[in-house]
């Protein structure tokens, strides 16, 4: 497969070790799916031809496949985007030293909503820690040999779930309520992830009228999620960091430098924010 390497999407998965709902072992990723109401665990390695393998579809190929094409964003052709980094002062760099990585998705909606929402203005270490701890306690698992894989919780679980038990967890009031509310909303059919796709623009809006999801989080479902090219968190201060990094200077860029630093970036500056995250750790 072109412009797809394996290896940097393993070291992108493996980052945080208090991350539950997938397991690297060795050379492969396994994690717990459910499909048509029916728990299964799939194993990913490297395909002969550059690309993916996996096995434990139990009849659900196509299904199977259809998630693991969104998770590592496969259909995406990176030609351009490498073409563009290539010649760009922020991307040169994170392109050829990140080479082959694919912008890992959030493909369910709920749970992208609920890590954008448990990671807004913590730690990274920390919303790890508060995420582990709701699907321990919400999410059902699977037994797979001498592992336990865990799945996000659905959103009819939380949907029932009072704010104090979620701040029991160490997520915040706040926080408890929007993931309640946001849990309520899936779960009732008010918002869905289909409806979202069918127009990115109109999204960013409906989201954003949600309480709890500001532009930033709105952008950061966009680009995990929703698969938006253009979606840009520019008030992300992991990403203002990064540009710093990248240009080797003290201080952080403004918005109004930013916007002009991502003036090329038209059609993938989600995978640039992305590749720009992946200098932080």
């Amino acid at each position: 497969m072109k412009h797809f390497s394996f290896s940097a999407n393993i070291d992108y998965l493996r980052r945080n070790d208090e991350e539950i709902t997938h397991l690297i072992a060795g050379d492969r990723v396994i994690k717990a799916l459910e499909i048509a109401g029916k728990k299964q665990v799939i194993e990913i390695r490297e395909g002969g031809d550059g690309g993916l393998a996996f096995e434990g579809h139990q009849g659900k190929k196509h299904e199977v496949q259809t998630f693991i094409d969104d998770w590592f964003d496969l259909s995406n052709d990176l030609t351009p985007f490498y073409e563009m980094a290539a010649v760009d002062r922020l991307l040169a760099g994170p392109a050829e030293r990140f080479y082959g990585l694919r912008l890992m998705g959030v493909p369910d909606l709920f749970e992208a909503l609920s890590w954008a929402i448990i990671g807004q203005q913590i730690r990274l270490n920390f919303a790890y820690t508060i995420k582990k701890r709701i699907v321990e306690n919400y999410g059902e698992h699977v037994d797979y040999g001498a592992h336990t894989l865990y799945l996000f919780p659905k959103p009819e679980r939380i949907a029932a779930c009072t704010p104090e038990e979620l701040v029991r967890l160490q997520l915040s009031r706040r926080k408890s309520e929007y993931v309640i509310h946001v849990a309520r909303l899936i779960a009732d059919g008010q918002l869905q992830k289909s409806e979202l796709k069918k127009d990115l623009t109109k999204a960013h809006h409906t989201l954003t009228s949600i309480r709890g999801i500001g532009p930033w989080t709105a952008n950061y479902v966009r680009m995990r999620c929703l698969r938006d090219p253009d979606a840009f968190p520019i008030d992300d201060v992991g990403f203002q960091n990064a540009v710093r990094i990248a240009l080797q200077r003290e201080e952080k860029p403004s918005k109004d430098e930013l916007h002009v630093l991502a003036r090329h970036w038209e059609g993938f500056t989600a995978y640039a924010v992305f590749y720009l995250w992946r200098l932080l750790y």
